[in-house]
């Protein structure tokens, strides 16, 4: 009885860190494939505005949000592990 209490809480431990990682993968992967896109447009748009360059900057910057929620989302999952 006490085997399947420690099978059952180690597995649930296991998809908790599994689900940590993934937060965090998959959000710093989305981030990377955005400031791709963002990034090579934003060249484009500076070589003939110079002068926009900060909304470039910011619309390069807001991707960045995925990262940090991920983050955060994994750092609360990763709380739960006994």
């Amino acid at each position: 009885m006490a085997e399947t209490e420690i099978a059952t809480a180690m597995g649930e431990s296991g998809m908790i860190a599994l689900g940590a990682g993934i937060a965090m993968g998959l959000g710093a992967l989305a981030t990377a494939w955005a400031q791709s896109a963002i990034g090579s447009s934003g060249m484009g748009v500076l070589a003939e505005k110079p002068e926009e360059f900060t909304k470039v900057l910011i619309c390069l910057a807001l991707p960045e949000t995925i990262v940090i929620l991920g983050f955060v989302v994994a750092f609360l999952l990763v709380g739960k592990v006994a």
